[in-house]
Protein backbone atom coordinates (compact mmCIF):
# COMPACT_ATOMS: atom_id res chain seq x y z
CA UNK A 1 0.00 0.00 0.00
CA UNK A 2 1.68 3.27 -0.83
CA UNK A 3 0.88 6.18 1.17
CA UNK A 4 0.07 9.70 -1.01
CA UNK A 5 2.68 12.39 -0.26
CA UNK A 6 1.57 15.07 1.63
CA UNK A 7 1.63 18.42 -0.04
CA UNK A 8 1.41 21.73 1.91
CA UNK A 9 -1.37 24.58 0.56
CA UNK A 10 -0.57 26.88 -1.91
CA UNK A 11 0.34 29.78 -0.47
CA UNK A 12 -2.45 32.58 -0.69
CA UNK A 13 -1.82 35.87 -1.86
CA UNK A 14 -3.71 37.68 1.23
CA UNK A 15 -1.77 36.29 3.73
CA UNK A 16 1.37 38.86 3.63
CA UNK A 17 -1.85 41.22 3.60
CA UNK A 18 -3.00 39.77 7.23
CA UNK A 19 0.35 40.23 8.30
CA UNK A 20 2.76 42.30 6.53
CA UNK A 21 6.63 42.26 7.20
CA UNK A 22 8.73 44.56 9.26
CA UNK A 23 10.24 47.17 6.81
CA UNK A 24 13.00 48.67 8.94
CA UNK A 25 13.80 52.48 8.06
CA UNK A 26 17.61 54.22 9.24
CA UNK A 27 17.06 56.19 12.48
CA UNK A 28 18.74 59.28 10.27
CA UNK A 29 16.28 59.28 7.42
CA UNK A 30 13.07 60.92 9.59
CA UNK A 31 15.70 63.76 10.17
CA UNK A 32 17.30 64.38 6.28
CA UNK A 33 13.18 64.07 5.31
CA UNK A 34 11.77 66.75 7.82
CA UNK A 35 14.89 69.42 6.87
CA UNK A 36 14.43 68.72 2.85
CA UNK A 37 10.54 69.06 3.59
CA UNK A 38 10.89 72.25 4.97
CA UNK A 39 12.95 73.64 2.42
CA UNK A 40 10.56 72.61 -0.47
CA UNK A 41 7.66 73.66 1.71
CA UNK A 42 9.11 77.19 2.07
CA UNK A 43 9.87 77.69 -1.47
CA UNK A 44 6.31 76.35 -2.26
CA UNK A 45 4.97 78.77 0.17
CA UNK A 46 6.84 81.67 -1.54
CA UNK A 47 5.57 80.64 -4.77
CA UNK A 48 1.83 80.53 -3.40
CA UNK A 49 1.89 83.65 -1.49
CA UNK A 50 3.17 85.91 -4.48
CA UNK A 51 0.88 84.01 -6.12
CA UNK A 52 -2.27 85.18 -4.34
CA UNK A 53 -0.81 88.96 -4.35
CA UNK A 54 -0.47 89.22 -8.21
CA UNK A 55 -4.04 87.69 -8.37
CA UNK A 56 -5.28 90.21 -5.46
CA UNK A 57 -3.65 93.17 -7.49
CA UNK A 58 -4.82 92.31 -10.73
CA UNK A 59 -8.38 91.98 -8.88
CA UNK A 60 -7.79 95.73 -7.46
CA UNK A 61 -6.68 97.13 -10.58
CA UNK A 62 -10.27 95.50 -12.25
CA UNK A 63 -11.92 97.41 -9.19
CA UNK A 64 -13.10 93.84 -8.48
CA UNK A 65 -11.65 95.01 -4.82
CA UNK A 66 -10.37 97.57 -3.11
CA UNK A 67 -6.92 98.82 -3.57
CA UNK A 68 -5.08 98.34 -0.72
CA UNK A 69 -3.89 101.48 1.76
CA UNK A 70 -0.55 102.86 1.16
CA UNK A 71 1.69 101.95 3.28
CA UNK A 72 2.33 104.36 6.44
CA UNK A 73 5.42 107.30 6.00
CA UNK A 74 8.66 105.87 7.90
CA UNK A 75 9.37 108.60 10.73
CA UNK A 76 13.02 110.13 10.85
CA UNK A 77 15.21 108.44 12.95
CA UNK A 78 16.64 110.57 15.40
CA UNK A 79 19.21 109.05 16.88
CA UNK A 80 21.67 106.58 15.64
CA UNK A 81 21.52 104.99 19.36
CA UNK A 82 18.04 103.55 18.99
CA UNK A 83 17.59 100.29 21.44
CA UNK A 84 16.61 96.99 19.73
CA UNK A 85 13.22 97.26 20.93
CA UNK A 86 12.60 100.73 19.38
CA UNK A 87 13.60 99.41 16.50
CA UNK A 88 11.52 96.36 16.40
CA UNK A 89 8.53 98.33 17.38
CA UNK A 90 8.64 100.25 14.38
CA UNK A 91 8.70 96.77 12.07
CA UNK A 92 5.15 95.33 11.29
CA UNK A 93 3.94 92.52 13.03
CA UNK A 94 3.42 90.88 9.64
CA UNK A 95 6.39 90.70 8.10
CA UNK A 96 6.90 89.18 4.95
CA UNK A 97 8.95 86.49 6.58
CA UNK A 98 6.44 85.60 9.25
CA UNK A 99 3.42 85.05 6.99
CA UNK A 100 6.22 82.78 4.90
CA UNK A 101 7.14 80.75 8.27
CA UNK A 102 2.80 80.74 8.79
CA UNK A 103 2.49 79.38 5.67
CA UNK A 104 5.44 76.70 6.16
CA UNK A 105 4.38 75.55 9.57
CA UNK A 106 0.23 74.79 8.40
CA UNK A 107 1.30 72.71 5.57
CA UNK A 108 3.51 70.93 8.16
CA UNK A 109 1.09 70.62 10.84
CA UNK A 110 -1.65 69.22 8.10
CA UNK A 111 1.37 66.71 6.83
CA UNK A 112 1.61 65.38 10.28
CA UNK A 113 -2.16 65.17 10.66
CA UNK A 114 -2.47 62.59 8.04
CA UNK A 115 0.65 60.66 9.02
CA UNK A 116 -0.63 60.45 12.44
CA UNK A 117 -3.72 59.39 11.81
CA UNK A 118 -2.56 56.48 10.00
CA UNK A 119 -0.04 55.73 12.10
CA UNK A 120 -1.59 55.13 15.22
CA UNK A 121 -4.03 52.64 13.82
CA UNK A 122 -1.47 50.74 13.17
CA UNK A 123 -0.28 50.82 16.82
CA UNK A 124 -4.13 50.48 17.64
CA UNK A 125 -4.24 47.67 16.00
CA UNK A 126 -4.23 44.98 18.75
CA UNK A 127 -5.15 46.55 21.56
CA UNK A 128 -8.44 47.66 23.72
CA UNK A 129 -9.83 50.40 23.45
CA UNK A 130 -9.39 53.46 25.52
CA UNK A 131 -11.11 53.71 28.99
CA UNK A 132 -10.79 57.69 28.95
CA UNK A 133 -8.97 60.31 27.74
CA UNK A 134 -6.13 60.14 30.17
CA UNK A 135 -5.23 56.51 28.69
CA UNK A 136 -5.62 57.80 25.23
CA UNK A 137 -2.60 60.38 26.29
CA UNK A 138 -0.89 57.88 28.08
CA UNK A 139 -0.83 55.77 24.86
CA UNK A 140 0.16 58.51 23.01
CA UNK A 141 3.27 59.43 25.89
CA UNK A 142 4.53 55.71 25.72
CA UNK A 143 3.70 53.93 22.61
CA UNK A 144 3.34 56.91 20.17
CA UNK A 145 6.43 58.31 21.72
CA UNK A 146 8.77 56.03 21.29
CA UNK A 147 7.61 54.47 17.78
CA UNK A 148 8.39 58.31 16.54
CA UNK A 149 11.09 59.24 18.59
CA UNK A 150 12.48 56.68 20.15
CA UNK A 151 11.90 57.57 24.30
CA UNK A 152 9.17 58.33 26.61
CA UNK A 153 7.99 61.42 27.25
CA UNK A 154 9.99 62.94 30.39
CA UNK A 155 7.05 64.84 31.98
CA UNK A 156 3.01 64.34 31.87
CA UNK A 157 0.91 66.86 33.71
CA UNK A 158 -2.95 67.85 33.56
CA UNK A 159 -5.72 69.50 35.47
CA UNK A 160 -7.84 66.75 35.04
CA UNK A 161 -10.33 69.15 33.08
CA UNK A 162 -8.98 68.39 29.78
CA UNK A 163 -6.19 69.95 29.59
CA UNK A 164 -2.49 67.98 28.86
CA UNK A 165 1.09 69.42 29.05
CA UNK A 166 3.77 66.96 27.85
CA UNK A 167 7.24 68.20 28.44
CA UNK A 168 10.35 65.94 26.45
CA UNK A 169 13.66 67.48 27.89
CA UNK A 170 15.50 65.89 24.78
CA UNK A 171 12.94 66.24 22.13
CA UNK A 172 15.01 64.34 19.16
CA UNK A 173 13.23 66.37 16.09
CA UNK A 174 15.36 70.21 17.56
CA UNK A 175 18.12 67.95 19.64
CA UNK A 176 21.00 69.11 16.55
CA UNK A 177 19.44 72.53 15.46
CA UNK A 178 21.67 75.35 16.17
CA UNK A 179 22.48 79.24 14.12
CA UNK A 180 25.32 81.24 13.54
CA UNK A 181 23.15 83.83 14.19
CA UNK A 182 22.70 82.91 18.13
CA UNK A 183 19.85 81.41 19.85
CA UNK A 184 17.26 83.30 18.82
CA UNK A 185 17.17 82.56 15.37
CA UNK A 186 17.70 78.77 16.27
CA UNK A 187 14.60 78.92 18.55
CA UNK A 188 12.78 80.56 15.35
CA UNK A 189 13.92 77.08 13.22
CA UNK A 190 12.87 75.08 16.29
CA UNK A 191 9.02 76.36 16.10
CA UNK A 192 9.23 75.81 12.44
CA UNK A 193 10.72 72.06 12.87
CA UNK A 194 8.09 70.85 15.83
CA UNK A 195 5.05 71.86 13.55
CA UNK A 196 4.80 68.35 12.27
CA UNK A 197 5.37 66.92 15.33
CA UNK A 198 2.63 68.49 17.05
CA UNK A 199 0.19 67.72 13.43
CA UNK A 200 1.53 64.14 14.40
CA UNK A 201 0.37 64.32 17.69
CA UNK A 202 -3.19 65.94 16.85
CA UNK A 203 -3.73 63.72 13.95
CA UNK A 204 -3.56 60.47 15.90
CA UNK A 205 -5.91 61.43 18.79
CA UNK A 206 -8.42 62.87 16.52
CA UNK A 207 -8.12 58.72 14.59
CA UNK A 208 -8.96 57.91 18.38
CA UNK A 209 -12.11 60.20 18.27
CA UNK A 210 -10.19 62.87 20.45
CA UNK A 211 -10.25 66.25 18.67
CA UNK A 212 -8.56 68.96 20.20
CA UNK A 213 -5.72 71.70 19.75
CA UNK A 214 -1.77 70.75 20.44
CA UNK A 215 0.25 74.01 20.71
CA UNK A 216 4.31 74.13 21.43
CA UNK A 217 6.43 75.98 23.29
CA UNK A 218 10.56 76.04 23.61
CA UNK A 219 11.74 77.79 25.91
CA UNK A 220 15.84 76.53 25.34
CA UNK A 221 16.62 73.54 22.82
CA UNK A 222 16.34 70.79 22.84
CA UNK A 223 13.63 70.71 25.44
CA UNK A 224 10.29 70.87 24.17
CA UNK A 225 6.57 71.35 25.85
CA UNK A 226 2.80 69.80 23.93
CA UNK A 227 0.31 71.50 25.61
CA UNK A 228 -3.11 69.50 24.14
CA UNK A 229 -6.60 70.72 24.98
CA UNK A 230 -9.66 68.62 24.57
CA UNK A 231 -13.42 69.47 25.19
CA UNK A 232 -14.66 68.43 28.17
CA UNK A 233 -16.25 65.46 28.62
CA UNK A 234 -14.33 63.81 25.88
Amino acid sequence: MTSRPLHSPAPSPLAPLADPPVRLVDGAAMDYLLIEAVNALRASSAVAAARAKKIEQEMAEAGILPLPPPPPPMKPQQSHRDSVGSMTSRTPATSPDNEEDEGVRTRLEAIGLHVGGNFVERLCRDRPLFGDSLDAIKFVCKELWVSCWDKQVDNLRTNHRGVFVLQDNTFKPISRISSWQGRSEALKHAKIYVALPAGLIRGALARIGLHGTVTTEITSLPHCTFQIKLPKNS
